[in-house]
């Protein structure tokens, strides 16, 4: 066990140099450059990886907070911070994308996988806020908070809750009604993980707030994350033997 957790660190030191790196070029070469594309060409769900990268940081740094002793409370500190950052991340970005998919004209071609990323972000959100409230016991500071990360939790599993019906409306749309063929892509990856995250942040946050009747949430969408996750494996490696053959 004390290898996982010495491994858990080095992995979070390394993801928050990687975020610094990339997070900071990412928007600084954005920022600065001379031909920007257009909303419709240039912005879709794959843009909430900012999100759910700065998410990530607090998930796991609250995770570790009490391996590292005298420095935990500024570790809390810290993830309540990026968690915070995360939720800032998402508001601007997610009124975008509304725009975008109301005042914009949406094809089936650009109604790609990564839009279910629109609900993975605030599911990885809820749990980062799920995992401080209840990590708040061991620092004053999170205690006075807790009402106020309660709210905010909940603000955002209810809007992840939200996206997901209609997530699946456009999907049948694209799919069924406009008739977009259903083959393999490495996008549709981008759907296994909002199924995965939003089970375990209904999860914990169930234990965070003390209300158990969300757990018949998890118990049943688990499926739903695992039926995913079995399609998007088969179509990878039937893919792979039809490229292997072709290759032969």
């Amino acid at each position: 066990m004390l290898d996982q957790y010495r491994v858990a660190e080095a992995l979070w030191f390394l993801g928050l140099l990687l975020w610094s790196v990339i997070m900071y070029t990412f928007f600084a070469a954005m920022t600065v450059r001379e031909s920007k594309p257009s909303i419709e060409a240039g912005l879709n769900g794959g843009w909430f990886l900012a999100v759910v990268a700065t998410q990530s940081i607090s998930v796991l740094g609250t995770l570790l907070a009490a391996r590292f002793e005298s420095y935990r409370e500024l570790t809390l500190f810290f993830t309540l911070c990026m968690f915070l950052l995360g939720c800032m991340l998402y508001l601007p970005l997610i009124t975008l994308i509304f725009y975008r998919f109301t005042f914009v004209n949406v094809t089936m071609a650009s109604l790609t996988p990564p839009y279910w990323i629109n609900m993975g972000a605030v599911a990885i959100t809820t749990l980062a806020g799920a995992r401080l409230i209840i990590a708040a016991p061991t620092w004053p500071l999170l205690t006075e908070v807790v009402p106020f990360l309660k709210g905010f939790t909940l603000f955002f599993w209810a809007a992840g809750t939200w996206w997901i019906p209609l997530l699946f409306i456009l999907g049948f749309w694209r799919h069924v009604y406009k008739r977009f063929p259903f083959k393999y892509d490495p996008q549709y990856w981008g759907m296994v993980f909002p199924f995965g995250m939003y089970t375990v942040c209904t999860f914990q946050l169930s234990k965070a707030v003390n209300f158990q009747p969300l757990l018949v949430i998890p118990r049943y969408f688990i499926y739903l994350a695992l039926a995913g996750w079995l399609a998007a494996s088969v179509g990878l490696v039937s893919k792979l033997i039809f490229q292997a053959r072709v290759a032969h």
